[in-house]
C-alpha cells in the first residue's frame, strides 16, 4: 500500500504564484512551500550553472526568431529567471566566439534555463497536489 503525501490541494491562483516564484528564483517555489532542502539545492545548483556559463564566455542569445535555434536558445536563457535579468542588466553574456570555452558556456546557460523549467513544473505539481 502506498503512503499518501502530506500535501493539500490549493487554488489555481496559488499554483500560478508558486510557479512564478519558482521561475523568478530558481528553487523559490519549493522554498515557499517549505521544502527547504530541495529549494536550496535547486537555488545553488541552477545559479551556479548560470554563473559558470557566463564565466565560460557563454552568450545570452537575442530574441531573433528569424533564426529558430537562436530564438529557442533565447527562450531557454530567459527560463533561468532573475539570474538572466541580472546578467542582462549588467551587460554580461556577450559571449566570446573565439574563446575555447564559448560552446561550454552556452551549454551551461541553456541547460540552467531548461532545468529551471523542470523545477517550475515540479513546484506547480507539488502545489496542485499531484505530487
Amino acid at each position: 500500500m502506498r503512503a499518501e503525501a502530506s500535501t493539500t490541494r490549493v487554488s489555481s491562483t496559488s499554483v500560478l504564484l508558486v510557479g512564478l516564484a519558482a521561475w523568478l528564483v530558481p528553487g523559490g517555489g519549493h522554498l515557499w512551500m517549505g521544502r527547504r532542502f530541495k529549494g536550496l539545492v535547486f537555488l545553488g545548483a541552477l545559479v551556479l550553472m548560470f554563473v559558470l556559463g557566463l564565466a565560460l564566455q557563454g552568450r545570452l542569445f537575442p530574441f531573433e526568431f528569424s533564426q529558430p535555434l537562436v530564438g529557442l536558445a533565447a527562450l531557454a536563457n530567459l527560463a533561468a529567471g532573475l539570474p538572466y535579468f541580472f546578467a542582462w542588466a549588467a551587460g554580461l553574456g556577450e559571449g566570446q566566439v573565439i574563446a575555447a570555452t564559448y560552446e561550454y558556456g552556452n551549454a551551461f546557460l541553456i541547460a540552467a534555463g531548461l532545468l529551471n523549467t523542470l523545477v517550475v513544473l515540479d513546484a506547480c505539481d507539488i502545489a496542485a497536489g499531484r505530487k
